[in-house]
């Protein structure tokens, strides 16, 4: 019997193969997952830790990146919540779990982790906007990073705006 629909696998070029994701990009998603586990339970840090090591992928991920993460953003919750407040349209409070956890990663990230150019820290943020969070999450991600960035790498932002 043949089909009225014409078959696609002769129209459609090969899929590529999945690139493999870095160590940081793992623990940065392991991260996420902990810190939406905190932000909708309050369930102490030490146990959503144990319990995020358990997962799937953790052995190939950054696990002192993962650390700083998880516990640095836990720890730093109110000061990050406030520089985000200054970029966000409602209280960080309000924001979806997903995106909130997403923005505190961006903004630890472009805070402490200074050997990861603020260019890749929004673009990481984005990605795991796209990945875990709503529809046109990541837009939003994207412009609250892109304004807190400015205030948290001034010198690194204004060089590379000079350089457009």
């Amino acid at each position: 019997m043949t089909s009225a629909f014409p078959d696609k696998s002769d129209d459609q070029p090969a899929a590529k193969p999945a690139k493999p994701k870095s160590a940081r990009r793992r623990s940065r998603e392991i991260a996420l997952q902990g810190l939406y586990e905190w932000l909708v339970s309050g369930t102490d840090a030490g146990v959503i830790d144990a319990h995020m090591r358990e997962q799937e992928g953790f052995d190939k991920a950054d696990r002192a990146h993962f650390d700083a993460l998880l516990h640095g953003c836990i720890t730093e919750a109110s000061d990050l919540d406030a520089v985000l407040a200054k970029f966000v349209d409602r209280k960080t409070t309000e924001l979806s779990p997903v995106e909130h956890g997403v923005l505190m990663i961006g903004a630890y990230e472009l805070k402490h982790c200074v050997d990861i150019p603020y260019k890749v820290a929004i673009n990481e943020a984005v990605e795991l906007a796209k990945s875990f969070g709503g529809t046109d999450g990541h837009k939003y991600v994207n412009g609250v990073l892109d304004k807190a960035a400015g205030e948290l790498r001034p010198v690194e932002v204004k060089a590379m705006q000079k350089n457009r």
